[in-house]
């Protein structure tokens, strides 16, 4: 998630991530991001293991930081946390996943509306011209 922003960028969904499978991840998000790449400033990650030294190389390869959140901290990434808690309650306790095809369409659906949807926006948006 963009912070500045609000923008969320699903990358990929899979049963069993690896490091290898999380390091791609990091791969395809720096041409999602194009030319905002280089304006951002850091990445907030947690402590998995599959976050491995090769995940935080191609992130430092645009200067990016990667900046790890205390342990047993939720809070400290508040934006992500509540994105996944909503994604969860308004979006995947009310469909039943067939296979593993199905999750990326619906996250792919839910993705575009949280992103175009106004009012959780820090930016302004059309319909508040005088933000």
């Amino acid at each position: 998630m963009e912070v500045h922003t609000r923008t969320v960028h699903v990358l990929g969904v899979t049963a069993n991530p690896t490091d290898a499978w999380v390091t791609q991840q990091a791969r395809n998000l720096l041409p999602i991001l194009g030319e905002d790449a280089g304006r951002s400033r850091c990445l907030i990650r947690d402590r998995d293991a599959k976050f491995t030294d090769a995940f935080d190389a191609v992130l430092a390869s645009e200067t990016i930081q990667v900046l790890l959140t205390p342990v047993r901290a939720p809070r400290a990434n508040a934006y992500i946390e509540r994105w996944i808690g909503g994604c969860r309650r308004e979006l995947l306790d009310h469909t039943l996943i067939i296979n593993e095809r199905h999750p990326r369409n619906v996250l792919a659906t839910y993705e575009t509306h949280f992103n175009t949807h106004c009012p959780h926006r820090t930016a302004p948006c059309d319909h508040f011209p005088n933000q």
